[in-house]
C-alpha cells in the first residue's frame, strides 16, 4: 500500500519543488503516467506480490526505460522557448511524462529490492 501511495506523493513533491509555477499541471501529467501499469494486465497472474515488475512487464523493460530517459532529456537538450513562458507545451508534456515514467520505474525498482 505504501508503494502505491508513493506513486502519488513523490510526483507531487517533485512538481511542487521543481515546477512550482505550474505544479498542478506537472503533478497531473506525472501521476497520469501510472497508466504504464496497464501492462500488468498481460501477466498471469495479473498481480503477484513476489514478482518484480522491472524486466518482467513490457513497459517496465530496459528498452522502454531508455525511451523514458529520452523523453525526459531530449526536451531539455533541444529546449525552445515560447514567448518567454517556458517550454513549448508539447515539449513540456513529453518532458514531464518522461519524468513521471522514470519516477515510476525507480519506485518499482526500489520495491523489487525490498
Amino acid at each position: 500500500m505504501i508503494h502505491i501511495i508513493l506513486h502519488f506523493i513523490i510526483p507531487l513533491m517533485i512538481a511542487f519543488g521543481f515546477y512550482r509555477n505550474r505544479w498542478r499541471n506537472a503533478a497531473v501529467i506525472m501521476i497520469a503516467t501510472m497508466i504504464v501499469d496497464a501492462d500488468h494486465l498481460l501477466a498471469d497472474p495479473i498481480y503477484d506480490p513476489n514478482r518484480c515488475s522491472i524486466g518482467f512487464h513490457p513497459l517496465h523493460t530496459t528498452p522502454a526505460i531508455v525511451l523514458y530517459i529520452l523523453m525526459f532529456a531530449l526536451p531539455l537538450v533541444f529546449r525552445k522557448k515560447d514567448n518567454g513562458t517556458g517550454f513549448l507545451s508539447a515539449s513540456r508534456t513529453v518532458h514531464l511524462a518522461g519524468l513521471g515514467l522514470l519516477i515510476h520505474m525507480a519506485l518499482d525498482w526500489i520495491d523489487c529490492m525490498i
